[in-house]
């Protein structure tokens, strides 16, 4: 059986507040901890497989030109090495991007510096790795003196651009205006899990354990690369170790085994080095920024501008939305936005946490400060005062918006000081003090999404989907859907994620899965109670289940006998998106300490408050804030992507060199999750939380530190040197 829903309106009663079992938004401890904890929850590399031969990937060791010839024999006479493959599948995908993205590189083309062309593949790991050293290529170069790695130096495409009045004239009419320019380095998304795969060949089907994020997607592209039919395929990926973008899509790793598996009819593993994830997996890319923003005397925006360049490689389709907020967060009638984008030879630019908003929003939050101070206001008043009713531009309305009551609540909970803020008013030894705070804003997305529920008489129930948790939560907010919805404990609730022979999912990313996946479940559990209503003899509205079975009444078992119900739920996003403004909002508030001598920047504390519909489970959705604010702390002061600019190689392509926050470098992180229901989002009424976290919290530090020592720096990371050459004398 089916429950189909397709929102075209807002779901304004939603069965969720009506329920009896009190689990949904609880802190329940997550269903997978212990596992995780204890080591024996399995990851892609891990699953138990016979006769498995390890296969090692080599990259090119040029950023642009054309391989005509690869010496196999030599690597074939290394110890142990069975085969290799250079497949013309392999390369085709391996400079391929955002999901569901046809590859678009030519055959034996190299497009970057690090990019996959061939698997050598033995008995044993360490036999693969030193014979693929041996592996020898012939290259016909193309311009190698000239390389394009440098965006600035590259005439962009435009990707975006729109405009409402006249912006200049109002730049030069205001009373007070900011014209200034950011960048922003390039990230890695730096997943704890290496991208990793096992891939099995029967001859009929082709098993693939993999670290992916859209089981969805990736089955389509995996068939695609391989040749084969999608039921053919079949992917298990039951536990992640992260992902952040960097595996929405599929990579070299998966093709390679994949490929290797099918010629040689032995399980091949292919898991690359944590230098191959930074050299080839995608990235963020960096940005150049220009804010323009035009006040009255009260600080009311006239206008505001955005202008970004990002870059990506030649033909692929992805530019970092850097204006996405932008577009709505504050209101100005003369408005101008644009997104140019560079073609480098750098790795494929794609999708990591908050895309766009993660570079974009911390220059806007940025400038806003700048505007504050000069219009000598308050800059939670300043923020308060420019919050728009509806799209500035479209004139769409929001189906909710919060971003008021997270400024309100964040500036009493961190105990903001309101009053005249002068750079350089508190020192303690060698240290300057200062506070600093930014608006936070994330558009909210929804994806069609399928699940499967059975009831079983004997009181538990199965959720099954092809859905992936990257260690969100997924599993254990589904429990707790299914839960509430039938009147059960979630340790009743057995929930199965990760394998494409399942119902299909939304996939996990653009922060979708959990409302997405989760209304699927509400969807099939509705349809479940309809039945449950003709064996209770009770209408909806009267069906009371908790604990097992009708509240005060039959159990289940009393009611079904030996029969089991099962529906499947789809959920599909209908008009109800062309008519509204969805998204998260927030506020952040940081308190830092700035070496005077060094310009070393410690963060003290942090307060984050955010909106975002229902909260379905406490625990997990504060873990996903506190994430988003870690990265917050990363971005703002070490996070960087270096690039060789001779020969385009990435300079620091390990955890070593590449810096993200450790435990030394976060303090205590308060979050407080402002209540919320948002009809309009989905059928529960709630919102992504997984990248709202970090959209402008680097603003946050940056303008604690000005506040701190003077130094106003607006390129990010802020690190002590550039903080040293903004200081004041």
């Amino acid at each position: 059986m089916t429950g189909q829903f397709t929102q075209d309106a807002p779901e304004t009663e939603c069965l969720l507040d009506s329920m009896r079992q009190d689990v949904i938004g609880k802190p329940l401890v997550r269903i997978d901890a212990l596992a995780k904890a204890t080591g024996t929850a399995t990851y892609a590399a891990e699953y138990p497989v016979k006769d498995c031969l390890e296969g090692v990937l080599v990259t090119a060791p040029f950023a642009r030109g054309r391989i005509t010839g690869i010496d196999i024999d030599t690597c074939l006479a290394c110890d142990g090495v069975v085969a290799v493959i250079d497949n013309e599948k392999l390369i085709a995908r391996c400079a391929q991007g955002t999901a569901g993205e046809a590859p678009v590189q030519e055959v034996r083309k190299v497009a970057y510096w690090g990019q996959p062309f061939a698997l050598v593949v033995a008995e044993t790991f360490e036999q693969a790795r030193d014979a693929s050293k041996h592996l020898k290529i012939t290259i016909q170069d193309d311009d190698l003196s000239d390389i394009p790695c440098d965006p600035q130096a590259v005439e962009p495409e435009n990707q975006q651009y729109s405009s409402q009045g006249d912006l200049p004239h109002a730049m030069t009419e205001a009373p007070h205006s900011v014209d200034a320019k950011f960048t922003t380095a390039g990230h890695a998304s730096a997943a704890m899990e290496p991208h990793a795969a096992i891939a099995q060949w029967d001859g009929q089907t082709l098993t693939v354990h993999a670290s992916l994020q859209m089981l969805n997607y990736n089955i389509s592209e995996l068939a695609d690369a391989v040749g084969l039919e999608e039921n053919q395929v079949r992917i298990v990926s039951r536990f992640v170790g992260g992902g952040f973008g960097s595996k929405l899509g599929i990579s070299a790793e998966t093709v390679a085994a994949s490929l290797a598996a099918m010629q040689l009819k032995r399980p091949v593993r292919v898991a690359m080095s944590r230098q191959q994830v930074f050299q080839c997996v995608m990235r963020r890319s960096e940005t150049s920024q220009r804010m323009r923003l035009a006040a009255g005397k009260d600080g009311t925006l006239q206008g505001f501008g955005h202008e970004a360049l990002v870059s990506n490689l030649p033909d692929e389709q992805f530019a970092e939305p850097v204006l996405q907020s932008s577009e709505f967060l504050y209101a100005g009638d003369n408005r101008l936005l644009t997104l140019d984008l560079a073609r480098v030879h750098r790795m494929t630019a794609g999708s990591v946490r908050a895309p766009g908003e993660a570079v974009g929003m911390p220059t806007l939050e940025v400038a806003m400060d700048m505007l504050a101070e000069a219009c000598s206001i308050d800059p939670v008043e300043l923020r308060l005062k420019n919050i728009p009713d509806r799209h500035p531009m479209k004139g769409t309305p929001f189906s909710s918006h919060k971003l008021a009551e997270c400024l309100q609540q964040g500036a009493e909970a961190f105990g903001w000081d309101s009053g005249l803020r002068k750079p350089r008013q508190r020192r303690e030894g060698e240290w300057w003090i200062g506070t600093g705070m930014a608006s936070a804003a994330r558009v909210h997305n929804i994806a069609k999404a399928k699940a499967r529920v059975t009831l079983n008489p004997d009181g538990t129930a199965l959720v099954e989907s092809d859905m992936t948790d990257l260690g969100t939560g997924t599993y254990t907010i589904l429990g707790q859907i299914a839960g509430e919805m039938l009147g059960l404990d979630p340790s009743n609730v057995l929930v199965d994620l990760g394998d494409t022979r399942l119902p299909r999912g939304p996939g996990s990313g653009g922060s979708w899965g959990a409302a997405s996946i989760a209304s699927a479940v509400y969807v099939a559990c509705k349809a479940i109670r309809e039945k449950l209503t003709k064996y209770a003899n009770v209408t909806e509205g009267e069906l009371n289940l908790k604990d097992g079975g009708v509240e005060g009444g039959a159990s289940f078992a009393q009611l079904l006998g030996d029969k089991e119900l099962r529906e499947e739920g789809h959920y599909e996003p209908g008009d109800i998106e062309d008519d509204y403004v969805a998204a998260g909002f927030g506020a952040y508030f940081a308190e830092v300490r700035v070496n005077a001598f060094t310009g070393e920047t410690r963060v003290n504390r942090m307060t984050g408050a955010f909106g975002f519909g229902r909260v379905l489970n406490e625990r997990t959705a504060r873990s996903q804030c506190q994430g988003g604010m870690v990265w917050s702390i990363g971005a703002a002061l070490t996070e960087a992507l270096h690039f060789d600019p001779r020969d385009g190689h990435l300079v620091n392509c390990d955890l070593a060199e590449y810096h993200v926050p450790v435990n030394r470098d976060v303090p205590e992180l308060e979050v407080i999750m402002v209540e919320e229901r948002d009809p309009a989002a989905s059928p529960i009424q709630a919102k992504g939380i997984g990248e709202l976290g970090m959209c402008g919290g680097a603003a946050a530090i940056a303008n604690a530190i000005y506040n701190a020592c003077g130094a106003r720096v607006r390129d990010f990371p802020i690190t002590p040197d550039r903080v040293v050459a903004c200081m004041p004398d």
